[in-house]
């Protein structure tokens, strides 16, 4: 998308309709909101990071906005543009739940080669408690990230030095009571 454009274009609205769950009328709203807040067409990393910051203020959220960043960021030009904010919207506020669990899998498979490990999933989690900044009480099972990841690796059948597969981290996650509320937090909100 890259320069300032103040009127969305047919071509790209038309295919906004067809992969979003979007229809044509809250695109163009979503459309006028993000040039409003973007007028080079475009969010970078910063920006987004100050918007986590806001959402987050009781943490540190810089290193899961990096994070997901990266998953948004799908061209990995170091800049979000519309078409990539709102296809990650729809996936995370509309999108059925197998969509849902692509999206995450991608956030924790960091060096996209198809499997989580331990690592990854720590260094996820880890920023997520970072960024809720002891807001939330846990209890003592689940009160460091490396008890959560250990948890969530025994859920889905994987030693800690293994890793975890699309089709594992698929039906693990349907069991894990967290995992599902987190994948709901967004339903609804647009």
């Amino acid at each position: 998308m890259g320069g300032s454009t103040s009127k969305l274009s047919p071509e790209l609205l038309v295919e906004l309709q067809k992969s979003t769950h979007f229809d044509k009328k809250e695109i163009q709203q979503w459309y006028r909101g993000f040039i409003k807040d973007c007028p080079k067409g475009s969010l970078n990393l910063e920006q987004f990071k100050e918007m986590y910051k806001q959402y987050f203020p009781f943490g540190d959220s810089s290193t899961f906005a990096e994070l997901m960043f990266a998953v948004f960021d799908e061209n990995q030009d170091r800049l979000i543009d519309f078409k990539e904010f709102l296809t990650a919207l729809s996936i995370t506020s509309k999108g059925q739940m197998d969509e849902k669990l692509q999206w995450a899998f991608r956030l924790y498979d960091q060096n996209n080669d198809g499997y989580i490990s331990y690592d990854e999933m720590l260094v996820v989690v880890g920023s997520i408690y970072k960024m809720m900044g002891g807001v939330t009480k846990l209890s003592s099972e689940e009160d460091t990230p490396e008890k959560r990841v250990r948890n969530i690796f025994r859920l889905m059948g994987v030693s800690p030095d293994g890793q975890i597969s699309i089709q594992e981290f698929h039906k693990g996650a349907k069991e894990d009571e967290t995992i599902l509320q987190s994948l709901q937090l967004f339903n609804g909100l647009v």
